[in-house]
């Protein structure tokens, strides 16, 4: 473990050892060669512990022939894109205090949970964007993508989604919806 030297200072303990001394000499303390101050240091004694154990769990993990779980990439790719959706706000009407946004996925989630409460329909995705009305109110633009059950769903449900999803936009989130795109993606049996 080399550091750099220009920071090795940064590295230096209120006993005035540095980390990368410690570091170099574990294994001669390991050996029984330790110098009085390594016995005795509280600083040195807990830096040398951490380095130890970071140490064993590396070699430990360079051991480890274990494969990953199936589905491990698509659940950390999955989680990366939820965590790039956060960071898509949507603006809502400004108040005297600011500007206002929410992340689209919170609206989405709000949405997606309002169609939900519809019999023999499952909210899937749901994209939302804004627009500024003539004048100047903040409008929604969903596009939602539902599964219906092939045994509970009826003809009137997908107005009835619409109904919900609009009550949810205006209750909840504030903004009334402008445009409601729903995709019928897929059939389950329930």
């Amino acid at each position: 473990m080399a550091v750099n030297p220009a920071t090795q200072e940064d590295y230096q303990l209120p006993c005035g050892r540095e980390v990368e001394l410690i570091w170099a000499r574990l294994a001669e303390i390991e050996a029984g060669q330790a110098d009085e101050h390594e016995l005795t240091c509280p600083y040195c004694t807990q830096v040398r512990a951490g380095l130890l154990a970071v140490r064993d769990a590396t070699a430990a993990a360079i051991e480890d022939d274990a494969q990953p779980s199936a589905g491990l990439t698509g659940r950390i790719m999955s989680a990366v894109r939820a965590d790039v959706r956060r960071r898509d706000l949507l603006p809502l009407a400004s108040t005297g205090a600011g500007p206002l946004r929410v992340s689209e996925q919170a609206v989405a989630a709000v949405l997606r949970f309002a169609a939900d409460g519809v019999p023999g329909v499952r909210a899937r995705r749901c994209h939302v964007t804004t627009t500024a009305g003539p004048d100047g109110t903040v409008l929604l633009t969903v596009d939602l993508g539902v599964a219906v059950s092939y045994r509970a769903f009826t003809a009137d449900a997908l107005a009835t989604v619409r109904e919900r999803v609009a009550a949810a936009a205006t209750a909840r989130i504030g903004p009334p919806v402008l445009r409601l795109d729903l995709t019928v993606t897929d059939l389950y049996d329930a």
